[in-house]
C-alpha cells in the first residue's frame, strides 16, 4: 500500500503544542457541563414555571427516558444520589459514563494522544436497547418505581 510505513508502530503521534493547549477543549467542555449542572443547581426544576414540560408526556402520558433528567441533575448537584436515581437512573448512569469518558479523553490530550472514540456496534446497540428497555419498563405498571 502506498503511504504506509510498515515499520510504524500504529500508534498515533502525539499531538503537537503545550499539555495545557490540548486540554483546552476538555477544559472547555467541562466548564460548559459543570455551568449547566450550577444552573439546575441553583433554578429548581421541582418549581413549576422554569422548565418546559416534555412534549412527549404532556401529551401522551408516556416517560420519554429524559424525564426526570433535569429533577436528576437537580438533586445529583446538591449530593443526594438516592433522590437523583429515583428521578431518572439512567441520567445518572449516564453523567457517570460521561465523567469516565472525558477523563480518558483529557488524559489522552494531555499526553499528546488524539481522542479518537471508535466504540464497536455491539456497544452502541447495547446503549440504545439499554434505553429502549428503561422506558418501556418506566411505562408498564410494575415500572412505576421508575417514574420521576
Amino acid at each position: 500500500m502506498r503511504g504506509v510505513n510498515p515499520h510504524s508502530s500504529g500508534a498515533a503521534p502525539p499531538t503537537p503544542g503545550t499539555a495545557l493547549g490540548r486540554l483546552a477543549v476538555p477544559a472547555g467542555l467541562l466548564a460548559a457541563v459543570a455551568g449547566a449542572f450550577a444552573y439546575v443547581g441553583a433554578v429548581d426544576p421541582n418549581e413549576p414555571g422554569h422548565y418546559p414540560v416534555c412534549p412527549l408526556l404532556r401529551y401522551t402520558g408516556l416517560y420519554c427516558p429524559g424525564c426526570g433528567g433535569l429533577r436528576s441533575a437537580h438533586a445529583f448537584a446538591h449530593g443526594d444520589l438516592a433522590a437523583a436515581l429515583h428521578a431518572n437512573a439512567l441520567a445518572v448512569a449516564g453523567y457517570l459514563g460521561f465523567a469516565v469518558l472525558w477523563t480518558v479523553w483529557a488524559v489522552r490530550a494531555a499526553r499528546g494522544r488524539p481522542a479518537r472514540p471508535d466504540p464497536p456496534p455491539a456497544l452502541l446497540w447495547s446503549l440504545g436497547a439499554t434505553a429502549l428497555v428503561f422506558t418501556v419498563v418506566r411505562n408498564l405498571p410494575f415500572g412505576d418505581w421508575l417514574h420521576p
